[in-house]
């Protein structure tokens, strides 16, 4: 193998944002932020929107959100009268 062309293999915690899980794993992915893990050593984090732990498909719950009221413009624009 070639030396000085792959990225830096390291420990790096993903944090899911929806529902505050975090897990520890190895990626090429880096960040600036950092955080304590339960072992003292400090990781870079990388913030998620989504993960398996709040994904509908893995826990089975629907969350459905109404930002705005678009629901209600959308029955207002073009429901029955």
């Amino acid at each position: 193998m070639k030396e000085n062309i792959h990225p830096n293999y390291q420990p790096v915690v993903f944090q899911d944002l929806s529902s505050d899980f975090a897990f520890l794993t190895r990626s090429t992915m880096s960040s600036k932020e950092t955080v304590k893990w339960e072992d003292g050593n400090e990781y870079p984090v990388i913030k998620l929107d989504i993960s398996s732990h709040s994904h509908p498909f893995y826990t089975g719950k629907q969350k459905t959100l109404d930002v705005g009221g678009r629901v209600d413009k959308f029955r207002q624009r073009y429901g029955k009268k």
